[in-house]
């Protein structure tokens, strides 16, 4: 299930796994990821994010079976699904990956597997754009917030960032959470550009909610990663796509 980037203490270089990272880990342990169009995989080395969660499940006498969805979001706007198939039915009891590119193939395959009659049917809806990410209650972290929050703004790059107003009133929070965002995506130019943008919500100790909104990129003209920082999400997502751009 898809589970919210959070640390207690967030020091860059560090990032969470990229988008072609989680295809690298996918593609190396389904045994069958070499049936997939090299078209596919040509497109999603070139994806802005990620975002994968369970969809199904069966366990019955010993044997089980999962389906993942894994969905990445193109840097032409659209949203690409592979399908992944884990199941412990082959001889040893050992868990199988498998990986399809369409519902259909993952149905199929289903089917084969030599699981109990009462094994209820897949009703996989037609994935026709990346959905915006449910939005959950923040489970804060009560470790060293207040300087989470000084070292977040002290690497901000933009001069629009949050000020000394800001600052002054995070230097009183008792805990933070920090979130990947997806959603509206921005507009990418030069192949392997990326973006990730991510919430640092934090908790005061009057118990208000502060979010700030850190932009992270690499659209850069040496394509290193810059951060930027931003006190709304509209005012990042406007930063991506005017960086994105900028680019050729």
């Amino acid at each position: 299930m898809s589970v919210p980037y959070e640390t207690t203490a967030y020091e860059p270089p560090e990032s969470p796994e990229s988008p072609e990272e989680h295809l690298a880990r996918l593609l190396g342990r389904t045994l069958n990821s070499f049936e997939l169009p090299d078209e596919t995989i040509r497109r999603l080395e070139c994806a802005l994010a990620y975002d994968g969660s369970l969809y199904s499940a069966h366990h019955s006498a010993g044997l089980h079976r999962e389906t993942y969805r894994h969905t990445w979001l193109l840097d032409d706007g659209s949203a690409l699904t592979l399908w992944e198939l884990v199941h412990n039915t082959a001889p040893g009891g050992e868990a199988q990956h498998e990986v399809y590119l369409d519902e259909e193939e993952l149905s199929t395959a289903t089917a084969r597997l030599p699981l109990p009659p009462d094994t209820p049917d897949l009703e996989l809806p037609v994935l026709v754009q990346l959905a915006p990410m449910p939005e959950a209650r923040h489970v804060y972290v009560p470790d060293g917030s207040s300087d989470h929050a000084r070292r977040l703004l002290r690497r901000a790059e933009n001069a629009d960032r949050p000020g000394p107003d800001i600052a002054s009133l995070l230097a009183t929070a008792s805990g933070h959470q920090i979130t990947q965002a997806f959603g509206r995506p921005c507009r990418a130019g030069r192949a392997g550009l990326c973006f990730s943008l991510y919430e640092h919500a934090f908790l005061l100790s009057d118990g208000v909610e502060i979010s700030l909104w850190e932009v992270e990129h690499t659209a850069t003209p040496d394509g290193r990663h810059m951060c930027e920082v931003y006190a709304t999400e509209d005012a990042a997502r406007s930063a991506m796509e005017r960086r994105a751009a900028q680019v050729p």
